[in-house]
């Protein structure tokens, strides 16, 4: 709960705080055009890197290889397009991290750490059931990383045709 409080009130209010202090300084025509500026580039980097990532998906679904790391890449590139054309400067900041190619490698393994961290203390769990009955829980983890993969294909379709 604390952290939903976080993510929708303080950070907006923080961005509020921020646009109008760099307002004052830069003056608001400037504040606006920058604010402007700022999703224009995100949308145009969020649909290049889109489109370089999902052609190196299917390179790798083509040969025979998943993906992992890609889908990775695609969605940190669709969460980074969603904080890119959200009014900001915090969100710029981490909306340009994870869409440039050159920063995203760094933001990709503190995700990956972060994920594994909380597989090892069981606050997430990808597969259900008992320790006995393996089958199940091979086909429960393989319906997750292709429910995970067309998710990840839908959100990289939506930007490329947008």
């Amino acid at each position: 709960m604390a952290k939903l409080i976080i993510l929708f009130t303080i950070i907006p209010l923080f961005e509020l705080w921020a646009l109008i202090h760099l307002s004052n300084y830069l003056g608001g025509l400037f504040t606006v055009l920058l604010v402007a500026c700022t999703g224009l580039l995100g949308a145009i980097l969020t649909k290049k890197q889109s489109t370089s990532v999902l052609k190196k998906i299917n390179d790798s679904l083509a040969q025979g290889q998943i993906p992992a790391d890609k889908l990775i890449d695609g969605l940190l590139i669709f969460i980074g397009g969603i904080m890119l054309i959200t009014p900001g400067i915090l969100t710029d900041i981490i909306g340009f991290c994870c869409v440039l190619p050159f920063t995203r490698p760094k933001v990709k393994y503190f995700t990956k750490d972060k994920l594994g961290k909380l597989v090892e203390t069981g606050r997430v769990q990808f597969f259900g059931g008992s320790q006995e009955d393996e089958t199940k829980n091979k086909e429960v983890k393989t319906g997750l990383l292709y429910l995970s993969y067309y998710m990840c294909l839908l959100c990289l379709w939506v930007i490329n045709y947008i």
